[in-house]
């Protein structure tokens, strides 16, 4: 991927070495209770593309607020020695130029999140997020959360690597942001409170699979415009989807797999989704919520 040169953001937050956090908690994956193991698998869930599941628990318990916010030191901007952090910022305003245009086209105005990096625990409006949690969106604070050494354990665990597969983790994060503005987050919070959870979890998938198909609408206009897509790139992306579909994080975290749970799609919904944004470049080419088949 090309990126060194195009502009940097200046909306960064960096609270590396100074998080604190309150009290943490375990969390229970697909209504289920795993071993440790089979947790740090299944949370890898929610490193690649997920929301964060904090915000799930608040929405099911019909909480429309978030938790909160903690007492927090003040954010600074990350160092201009550090590469990653010039890869993410350089990331977040890549998004923000391909958005703002598409907002623009619509008639609208759009609000950029902050990406915030964080190392351990930091407080957000959505509770107190951790490494463990991964990259995730927390919609009452407008903020796209990160701890970077979530980048190594993509190479590790699923050996998934390459600046465009990272770069997709954060397009599918602002994806979400995306929703938040259009108020289709809103709306699907609001109908998921009357919901079973087996109906519940079926309208999050559409939800994910459509931040996926953002991702690919970003990925189609930011090449148009910047070219920064290079041989190999698309691959890497698609392998990084197919490895984190519900399916067969499951099957790796249990042996068996349970559709009535999946939250985010299976890998081949995921890696479709993906491929259909950026084929088309058009919003409208991400409907997942009236599309018969997935």
């Amino acid at each position: 991927m090309k990126w060194e040169g195009n502009r940097e953001s200046d909306n960064v937050e960096d609270r590396r070495g100074n998080d604190s956090g309150g009290g943490g908690g375990g969390f229970s994956i697909g209504g289920g209770s795993l071993g440790l193991g089979g947790i740090a698998v299944a949370l890898v869930a929610s490193y690649f593309f997920g929301i964060n599941p904090l915000t799930v628990i608040n929405m099911l318990s019909g909480g429309g607020q978030g938790a909160p916010v903690q007492h927090q030191a003040p954010a600074h901007k990350p160092p201009p020695d550090d590469q990653m952090a010039r890869f993410v910022s350089t990331v977040l305003a890549d998004t923000e130029d391909t958005w703002g245009e598409l907002f623009r086209a619509r008639g609208a105005t759009y609000v950029r999140p902050k990406l915030v990096l964080f190392s351990g625990r930091t407080a957000t409006a959505c509770g107190t997020g951790q490494t463990a949690t991964g990259p995730f969106y927390c919609p009452a604070d407008q903020k796209v959360y990160i701890d970077l050494s979530f980048y190594q354990l993509m190479k590790q665990r699923f050996n998934v690597s390459g600046n465009f597969a990272q770069a997709y983790v954060i397009a599918h994060e602002v994806g979400h942001h995306v929703q938040n503005l259009m108020g289709i987050s809103a709306k699907v919070d609001q109908a998921r409170r009357r919901m079973s959870e087996k109906q519940s979890n079926a309208l999050s998938v559409r939800l994910e699979l459509q931040a996926d198909c953002f991702a690919g609408v970003w990925a189609f206009h930011a090449n148009e415009a910047r070219h920064i897509i290079e041989n190999g790139d698309i691959d890497a992306a698609l392998n990084a989807a197919s490895a984190i579909g519900d399916d067969a994080l499951q099957r790796q975290a249990r042996g068996e797999v349970i559709p009535d749970s999946f939250t985010h799609g299976t890998s081949a919904q995921r890696v479709n989704w993906f491929k259909r944004g950026i084929a088309q470049g058009k919003v409208s080419a991400c409907n997942t919520f009236e599309a018969k088949t997935l």
